[in-house]
Parts: C-alpha cells; structure tokens; sequence
C-alpha cells in the first residue's frame, strides 16, 4: 500500500463524524484538537460526547445517518458498530470526492490516522496503514519516552532563528548550509546566546558563494548505523554528493532532496566515470559554492584513491575536508568475533589490497606467521594469493576466513585455511579476506601452539 504522509490544517474546516461511542470520542478528541468544525450524526451518543455538544464544542444530530449528510463537508470518519453504515459512509463519501476513513475497516478508508508524539509545533505521525494501531500506539510510547520534554521550545527558538537568517541573508548555498548548521546547536533566550549571535554574522567567505568545500567522508562498511555523527550530518547537508558504487542505497538515501547525486564509483573494474572526471566534478561543485561530499565505502584512506583526490583540490586551491570512517576490516573483525590482534597470536595486522596500480612493483615481505593479514577486495580468484603465500613459507593450516559485505543485512562469511583457499567460493563485493591465528582459533581447533611469540604488553 502506498501512502503519502501529510499534516493537514482542519482549522474551521467541516467534519462529519458518524458514530458517537467511545472509539467516535477518540475520533471527535482529535478532530477537535486541530481546530475542525465538527458534527456528529448518530442516534445515541455516550455522556462524553453529549457534553461536548452542549458545551457548543460540537455539533451533534440525533439520528441515523444520511448520504445528504456528507454534503459541503471535506472529510469523513465512519465510528459505527455496524459495517453496513461504514461502507455507506465510505461509498457515498468517494462518490463526493469527500476524503473517508472508516475505522478498523481498511477497505472503506480514503486514509488513516497516526500515532501522533507532540512536542509543541513538532508533529511525528506513525502509520502501519492499518494493519497494526497497537504496533503503532506502542512506537508511539517508545518516542514519547525518547523525545526531551523541551523539544517544543526549542524548536519554536528554531523557528525564530531562521525567520531571522532567511531575512538576514539573501538565499544562497551559504544561507541553506548555515541553516542547517543552527539546527544541530541548542538556543538559548539571552540575546548573547552563540546561535543567535551566529545566525546574524556575515557569512564567512568559506561558505560565500563563490568558495564551496569538498569533504571526503567515510561512509563506513554499509550499516547506516555504523557512520559517525558527523558523516551523517555531512551526508544530510551537502549540495553535492558523489558516492562510490559500493555505498549502499540506505546510505545514499540519507542525502536531502535536492541533492545533486551522482555515482562515481566502478564495479568488477569497468569504470562509469573517470577518476579525472571525479577530480573536475569535486572542483566544479566547490567552485560553484556547493558543499560537496565525496561519499567514499569504508574509510577514505584506506585503498580509496583519496591522495590523487586531495592532491587535485589543492593544486585546484579549493578547501578540503577528511572525515573518516570505519574501515570495512574492522566490520569484517566484527563479523568473524575475532580481534585482528591477539598477545599470544598476532603482534601485527598488515593491510593490503587484491588490485594496485600495475606499474609499481610488490616487494616480497618476510612471512611473517605472527600478523593477521586483511586483504581488501581479494578478487574472484583466490588461487594466485594462497599460491603467493604458500610460496612465502606460510603454512597451509593457517586460518582464513572471507566475508562479503560485511555489516550488511546479506553479510556472508566463509572459513578456511591457507591450503583450500583457492578452492573458497569468490566472496561478493565489498569482500574481505582475513587470514592469522589470531582470528581462526575459534574456527580452527587444530591450529599450532604459539606459547614462544612474544608481544608487548
């Protein structure tokens, strides 16, 4: 079912009710308390209801319902105990263009009503298109117990705030960043208050028009829940943002509408956009005094390209920004429930990649059985690498264990040795090979004593 969230204005609108009982109270309690002008139909109405008729809250007319009823009315709520009367409700609502909700009755509902958690002007409606109201009613209870109590005052001094910015300065990239800015800071009601005082300064050349700023932001290994504060807030306030091929939807999607959002990025080695062409849209969106985030998987300095990008901007002269992120190895650490390090097992982690640039070389390392290996995007065939450290003096029962997106819903992890390594299954991009003692002694029960290594403490 697809449903569009809206807030509606009912204030001195006509509503009609029909049904007067407890669940019409709800209902009339509502509708009321957005200011509507109601009347209620129904042949008998409880205490409740009556009260608020001769109070003059509400109108209220004895008798069963009529379809001249919905006439010159915009909206409908059927509260009835019969389900001939909601249907008829319904059926001569649609036939008037009149929005109907019949309760407890998906089929007979133009929409439904919410869960509402109020704090002063702040409005969060929870829906399940009426397939749970408890479910609802109980995330409902879980925010209202989240949400401070002052949030409604604040939220007005917000509200104070940007009237006096969106007068202050005239609409930029510099106002719309700053905005979003001031909604991350408290407010106080003192005239020297650093918001207040913030909102009305000059706008500092480095966020003018004419000098955006590229930030390169780790978006961690694919859990929305693993990016740092200060990412997502990047992520949410950009003008531009360019992402990686690996970064996954639920992350780009943060991003506000109005975003422009490109995919840069390459997959299984077949390049879209150029990493020339990623250096000029970087250098092209600061100097149209956009705040651009380069959105790169897992850490940006770490086998993400980010020296060439940093080395681009500043012969560019644009200003640049690094926000890490945590590495797809530690994810990947994570999924395994094994520490990288370990003071009987492994002194040393060495990170490295399955693809590097052709024209250099590798140097041919000592083997060093003590140090748990991590191998960023290992490649579909894992034969070449367990021949390489075959061949280096490793030894075949050393543990491997190999994860495809990591932190991820589908996240897969395949445990091996050195010696049947060639034989694993490639893993899916973003994938990781982790390979040491330390990380398959619990999946390895035969793997050898290492009483004589010796770690600092």
């Amino acid at each position: 079912m697809n449903l569009l969230p809206i807030f509606v204005k009912l204030e001195g609108r006509r509503c009609l009710l029909v049904g007067a009982g407890h669940v019409a109270l709800d209902k009339a309690a509502s509708l009321l308390g957005a200011g509507a002008q109601l009347r209620v139909v129904a042949p008998r109405a409880i205490p409740a209801i009556q009260e608020l008729a001769e109070s003059g809250q509400l109108e209220w007319i004895q008798r069963e319902f009529a379809p001249a009823d919905l006439d010159g009315y915009q909206l409908a709520i059927a509260a009835t105990d019969s389900p001939e009367v909601n249907a008829a409700v319904h059926r001569e609502a649609a036939a008037r263009d009149v929005l109907s909700n019949s309760v407890d009755d998906i089929p007979n509902c133009d929409f439904f009503f919410g869960s509402v958690v109020k704090r002063g002007s702040l409005h969060v409606a929870i829906s399940t298109g009426g397939e749970s109201p408890t479910f609802a009613q109980r995330l409902r209870r879980e925010m209202d117990e989240a949400l401070p109590a002052e949030l409604g005052t604040w939220l007005e001094q917000q509200g104070e705030l940007r009237r006096q910015v969106l007068a202050a300065h005239p609409r930029s990239e510099a106002r719309r960043a700053l905005l979003h800015r001031l909604a991350q800071l408290p407010v106080c009601a003192s005239s020297d208050c650093p918001a207040r005082r913030r909102a009305l300064e000059p706008l500092d050349r480095s966020e003018s028009e004419d000098q955006g700023k590229v930030y390169l932001v780790g978006a961690g290994p694919g859990d929305p829940d693993l990016l740092t504060v200060k990412a997502l807030r990047l992520i949410q306030t950009a003008g531009v943002l360019l992402h990686d091929d690996l970064v996954p939807e639920t992350i780009v999607r943060l991003a506000a509408p109005g975003t422009e959002v490109e995919n840069v990025g390459k997959r299984c080695g077949a390049k879209t956009v150029t990493q020339e062409q990623i250096h000029e849209r970087m250098i092209d969106g600061a100097r149209r005094g956009r705040m651009v985030v380069r959105l790169k998987s897992g850490d940006p300095l770490i086998f993400g390209r980010a020296s060439e990008e940093i080395t681009a901007l500043t012969e560019a002269g644009v200003p640049w920004e690094i926000v890490p992120g945590i590495t797809a190895a530690f994810a990947a650490s994570a999924a395994v429930g094994r520490s990288l390090t370990d003071r009987n097992s492994a002194c040393r982690v060495i990170f490295s990649t399955g693809h590097h640039a052709p024209a250099r070389k590798r140097p041919k390392g000592p083997a060093w059985d003590e140090a748990t290996r991590v191998v960023y995007m290992p490649g579909r065939d894992l034969r070449p690498l367990a021949a390489e450290w075959l061949e280096e003096g490793l030894p075949p029962e050393l543990p491997c264990a190999v994860i495809s997106r990591a932190s991820q819903p589908d996240e897969r992890v395949l445990y091996t040795t050195l010696g049947g390594l060639g034989r694993t299954e490639a893993p899916l991009a973003p994938g990781i090979l982790i390979a040491g003692w330390a990380v398959g002694e619990r999946n390895v029960p035969d793997a050898p004593a290492t009483d004589n290594l010796t770690c600092p403490d």
